[in-house]
């Protein structure tokens, strides 16, 4: 009897990071609909990390899986990866949500934020992750993939009562933080007083930031505010400002004046430069200024997350058109791979997120690579390829007929080479 790869291959553990119930998935997804050369959704995810986690081509995939028993085509590897999209998303779903279930009734940091990612020869941007990740434990809660015309905003992520979010000044959108804040959801971004209508407490006047900041002698300063909507709504929030050590002022200014695009640089915009300036909507009670400012810092560990997801897991690196369904099977692949990464650095090595009481020595990042080498290797299998397939390998992995030929040695090359040779 012939082995097929998953008799031969052991990634039990790898599987077993799978919800238990992703046989029956990949059956109502319709990923895996009938046993032929893939005989399992198990063999199926086997083609996945090939393709997303060994990062070969469709023909390579062919070639591995040919050597570890079964032959299949490349046009095969195609058919039956383009079906996994759906299938990947609602495993992923899965997984993140286990960890939500685990941290039901506690408190919740999250970091959200978004990212571009293009494919070749693309002008801009072609898909639109949307990242929300745990502050504390640094682990994905949840990400939405998008077309290019969906911009940034709260609305894609399952954020719960009680939840504190922290964000950057591109969600300065007063109707959503309404709409959180009436869910009982907590928030904390960086200001644009340009974007939010501010108003005193009882919706009387409204607040002139710039007034404010110009007026104020002290180097912090903590106003509490209404946001307002178009439609009447309001929630109270406070403003928090932090002016800059006099000796970061000037360069501050310096660096508007070069970034802007017109030469009268505003009063207001020069004023701005000088502040940092983060709208929230915890009381101050339980976070004064400096705390929010100490918050809002630590931002930085999604643009860090992001960062690595493009730099170690190559989530960036698509390969086909716009329109190709592989593409998403590229993304939630990529993103299958970063969710065992980060459960398998915390349990072998102990490395996760901020929960440490101690000074933080090491972060989790530098052991993605090093882990994501053993994955490859186990996926791979390479001590466990048939010696007696590699012509049946060859055969998949040769080039089709096409116009433009392999090169060759011409005529009088060969001749040369056979009479000198």
């Amino acid at each position: 009897m012939q082995l097929t790869p998953f008799d031969v291959i052991r990634i039990d553990e790898l599987i077993r990071n799978l919800p238990h119930d992703y046989q029956k998935t990949a059956k109502e997804s319709k990923a895996f609909l009938r046993a032929r050369v893939i005989k399992s959704p198990a063999e199926l995810i086997h083609l996945v990390l090939l393709y997303c986690c060994a990062d070969q081509a469709l023909r390579e995939v062919a070639g591995t899986f040919t050597l570890l028993g079964e032959s299949i085509s490349d046009t095969a590897v195609h058919e039956r990866l383009r079906a996994c999209g759906d299938w990947l998303k609602m495993l992923l779903e899965q997984m993140w949500s286990d960890g939500v279930t685990k941290l039901s009734g506690a408190l919740r940091l999250i970091l959200i934020d978004g990212s571009s990612l293009s494919v070749p020869g693309a002008d801009g941007t072609s898909y639109r992750l949307h990242l929300a990740i745990d502050l504390v434990k640094l682990e994905i809660l949840h990400i939405e993939l998008t077309s290019k015309h969906v911009g940034e905003g709260l609305m894609h992520f399952p954020l719960r009562e009680g939840d504190v979010v922290v964000v950057d000044r591109g969600y300065n959108h007063p109707a959503d933080i309404i709409e959180i804040t009436d869910e009982g959801i907590l928030i904390t971004l960086r200001l644009n007083p340009n974007s939010m209508r501010l108003y005193s407490v009882g919706g009387e006047q409204k607040i002139n930031v710039f007034d404010v900041l110009s007026k104020t002698q002290a180097d912090q300063v903590c106003q509490e505010v209404w946001i307002t909507s178009k439609d009447g709504k309001f929630v109270k929030a406070w403003v928090h400002a932090q002016h800059l050590p006099e000796e970061l002022r000037a360069e501050a200014r310096r660096k508007c004046r070069q970034n802007s695009k017109s030469k009268n640089v505003k009063q207001e915009t020069l004023l701005y430069a000088e502040w940092t300036m983060i709208l929230s909507t915890v009381p101050p009670q339980a976070l004064d200024t400096s705390a929010v400012m100490a918050l809002y810092r630590l931002r930085w560990q999604i643009e860090l997350f992001i960062k690595r997801l493009k730099s170690i897991i190559d989530i960036d690196k698509l390969r086909c058109a716009e329109e190709s369904k592989l593409n998403k099977v590229w993304i939630y692949g990529k993103l299958l791979i970063a969710t065992v990464l980060i459960r398998r650095t915390d349990k072998r090595i102990g490395v996760g997120g901020l929960e440490s009481e101690k000074p933080r020595d090491v972060t989790p990042w530098r052991f993605w690579k090093m882990i994501k080498n053993e994955l490859k290797a186990t996926i791979l299998a390479i001590d466990s390829w048939c010696s007696q397939q590699y012509a049946q390998a060859k055969k998949v992995m040769t080039e089709r007929p096409r116009k433009r030929q392999l090169q060759n040695l011409p005529p009088r090359i060969r001749e040369l080479v056979a009479r000198f040779g």
